[in-house]
């Protein structure tokens, strides 16, 4: 389907990146919650949320450290709430699964497939690392597979869906997550409209190849129809050339420091407003529109914010 508006999505910290990477990833609550307020400002209409534990920076799955920014957000801007369920890498999925039960909002990122999840390069890059548990983090990828089966999935989409009315970011990865997304929907455990997420450039997904990325969008032209609302990330350098891609083939885009560090060749981004200024100025200049908080709910008919557990 082609975008009415281009939707911007902003990934504000994730679980990739760690603290030695950049000062500029927001870690705390207090600087989680300025980052996805000045994004929202900027333009981001949905903001995906992780938490990290207010000490050391690590992927945390506490509600109570959630607590810490998620109502200081939702009092500030409009923006639409989608926290992870994929939570950090070693999570199990009650876990992964404890915030987003606690809060049921609107919007939750699903990953539609177990797969290779390697991030262990970035761990032999020349860094002065500030906490102990990063490097072991990363180089522990290795050996790690994203646990996504089809009985998560299905979990997942009774307890959050079904229970709570809350909906998707549906995170593919490959085709394959494509055709497990398929699954679901002619199971109709998940109707339309739903948002499809494309991921390019993590190892052990596909790649950042422009190829791929038309392989991709054929497939969901082909299995979804007008069902589906398309958005791509890539990851690292390939961030701002595929959502460039994403919005001139009619489709929405997501940004953040979840999936670049950089704003540019050798230089780092001083927050995530900047990647969706950035972003909204490309959209624009194509004679595209943003959409609103308000527009994104309604083209993906989201159940609204004051029925959020905030």
């Amino acid at each position: 389907m082609c975008a009415q508006k281009v939707i911007i999505s902003c990934a504000i910290t994730g679980a990739i990146h760690t603290p030695s990477m950049s000062p500029y990833l927001p870690v705390t609550p207090d600087g989680i919650a300025r980052s996805a307020i000045d994004a929202a400002e900027a333009g981001a209409a949905i903001l995906h949320l992780h938490a990290r534990d207010p000490a050391t920076g690590r992927p945390t799955s506490e509600p109570t450290v959630y607590a810490q920014f998620l109502p200081q957000i939702h009092a500030a801007t409009d923006a639409v709430i989608n926290l992870t369920t994929g939570g950090g890498l070693t999570m199990t999925i009650d876990q992964r699964l404890a915030a987003p039960m606690h809060f049921r909002p609107e919007m939750c990122s699903l990953n539609m497939g177990s797969m290779n999840f390697a991030i262990f390069p970035l761990a032999e890059r020349p860094t002065e690392w500030k906490h102990d548990w990063e490097q072991p983090y990363l180089r522990g990828t290795k050996d790690f597979i994203f646990r996504n089966t089809f009985g998560d999935i299905e979990g997942i989409i009774e307890r959050l869906g079904k229970d709570h009315g809350t909906r998707f970011e549906h995170e593919c990865y490959d085709l394959s997550h494509l055709y497990n997304l398929a699954h679901f929907v002619d199971r109709k455990l998940i109707e339309p409209p739903f948002l499809i997420q494309t991921i390019f450039g993590i190892l052990g997904g596909i790649g950042a190849d422009w190829e791929a990325l038309a392989i991709m969008k054929s497939t969901i032209d082909r299995l979804f129809g007008t069902a589906a609302e398309w958005s791509v990330l890539a990851a690292g350098r390939s961030q701002m050339p595929f959502a460039t891609e994403a919005a001139m083939r009619g489709g929405h885009v997501r940004v953040g420091l979840e999936d670049s560090l950089y704003i540019a060749r050798g230089r780092l981004a001083s927050s995530n407003a900047e990647q969706v200024h950035k972003i909204r100025s490309v959209v624009e200049a194509l004679g595209l529109e943003i959409a609103t908080p308000a527009e994104a709910r309604a083209l993906l008919a989201l159940k609204g914010r004051e029925l959020i557990n905030l």
